[in-house]
């Protein structure tokens, strides 16, 4: 009886990986496994004006943006190109803040983060991604 209720208590544990729920992340140029883990959202600041890469540039470091455009590529571990009509910027979005959704360079985006400067490296630290409808 005791061996039934093991095989049965290890046969549950190992399975358990297939039914969970996609991650998401990015599916495009040079492309990885999708991440590890859903994020569970967070603060999106509604009354924040889209600017654009060309301006972000110009902003001071930390300052907050919010971008739309498309993330064209992977660039590594969690650094992608994005862009608009005004030009390319690096970056940086955390597995968590996929939240379950699947991208591709076709899709529409609109991101919400800071500005990080520092040297001569410029990228923004994403922290809200979501697809814009048409």
């Amino acid at each position: 009886m005791k061996k039934l209720a093991i095989i049965a208590a290890i046969a549950a544990l190992s399975s358990a990986p297939v039914f969970a729920a996609h991650p998401g992340g990015f599916n495009g140029p040079n492309a990885a496994h999708a991440p590890a883990h859903q994020g569970q959202g967070g603060f999106a600041d509604k009354n924040a004006v889209v600017t654009t890469v060309a301006k972000a540039k110009e902003m001071k470091d930390d300052s907050w943006v919010k971008l739309r455009g498309n993330i064209t590529e992977r660039v590594s571990d969690d650094r992608y190109v994005f862009r608009d009509a005004s030009g390319t910027v690096n970056v940086e979005i955390d597995d968590k803040h996929w939240n379950g959704q699947t991208y591709t360079p076709q899709d529409q985006v609109e991101i919400q983060g800071k500005v990080d400067k520092e040297w001569n490296d410029f990228e923004i630290e994403v922290k809200q991604i979501v697809k814009v409808t048409p």
